[in-house]
């Protein structure tokens, strides 16, 4: 590997560890925020409305406002429909959770992406990916622990749901991908999802101390880089080198958890949250070595 490769993939890295701790810290200050009167339909307003202004920007001073251009509006629109309904279930699920367990939860994305691909996409899945969703689920009941009674049950499925919507997300992002420049995507997300989340603002909100206020804006601004630097990774590391840094938020998770709020994982979490990991890793470098196995062989042929 060049230096020039090298710094390129070191960057990708650190660029993606920063999407992870900015995450993260955004879930936080949710879960403060709304424990201090914040409601969901406002938080995701000011989650949404920061993003358009703040990627306008970007794309000024970056590859330009061009890139925005669009002849799918309609995948678009079902892309940001998707998106946002996964979004309300993160914030709804990091309210009634505990961070770090609502965290390990968002982990069961690359679970659900293999079994959508197998059963959506008929993609061939062999018995490595299974064994490694199979793996990865029984993590989830490990940390879940039923009829312990020690997690709410709808924040539980509430989890899981958003970390299916994520899945499903990425089928989308994968489509419109072949034609659409990322950060148009990330674009044309904030801009079809802030309307509708404005009338949630309009109908919801409520006098707030000016601290709620500042901590809703922060949700925002944060929220505006976990998604840029979510989408830069991508496009400086392949996936099996990136994607693998986002568990390092259960390090960020754990620490909040504790410092914010005293409170530490469950025993269950310590168990099963490892196997979950396991697995997504697994899961995400096996899709990837066939995928260049798939290319080289495309290669040979031509």
């Amino acid at each position: 590997m060049s230096k020039g490769q090298d710094d390129r993939l070191l960057l990708a890295i650190g660029v993606r560890l920063i999407a992870a701790l900015s995450l993260t810290t955004m879930n936080a200050i949710v879960k403060i925020a709304e424990a201090r009167g914040a409601g969901i339909g406002e938080l995701l307003f000011f989650r949404q409305a920061t993003l358009v202004p703040v990627l306008a920007i970007c794309l000024a001073l970056g590859p330009g406002l061009g890139v925005i251009r669009t002849g799918r509006i309609g995948a678009h629109i079902v892309r940001a429909a998707t998106g946002l309904t996964g979004l309300a279930m993160l914030f709804w699920t990091v309210t009634l959770l505990p961070l770090a367990e609502a965290t390990t939860l968002t982990f069961t994305t690359p679970l659900f992406a293999t079994l959508l691909g197998a059963l959506v996409l008929r993609e061939p899945t062999g018995w490595h990916r299974w064994s490694a969703v199979g793996l990865g689920f029984a993590g989830v009941l490990i940390v879940v622990h039923p009829g312990a009674g020690h997690f709410a049950p709808l924040g539980t499925a509430l989890g899981l749901a958003y970390a299916l919507m994520t899945a499903i997300v990425s089928i989308q992002l994968r489509r419109i991908g072949r034609t659409e420049h990322p950060l148009a995507t990330v674009f044309w997300f904030g801009l079809l999802a802030t309307p509708i989340c404005a009338v949630a603002f309009v109908l919801t909100w409520q006098p707030h101390p000016a601290e709620v206020w500042l901590m809703m804006a922060a949700i925002g601004v944060i929220g505006s880089l976990t998604q840029i630097c979510l989408t830069t990774s991508l496009r400086l590391g392949p996936v099996s080198t990136v994607v693998p840094m986002d568990y390092s938020g259960l390090i960020w998770a754990t620490l909040y958890g504790f410092a914010l709020f005293g409170v530490l994982p469950d025993w269950t979490t310590w168990l099963g949250a490892p196997l979950i990991v396991a697995s997504g890793i697994y899961i995400v470098l096996r899709e990837s070595r066939l995928n260049r196995v798939k290319t080289e062989s495309a290669g040979a042929e031509v």
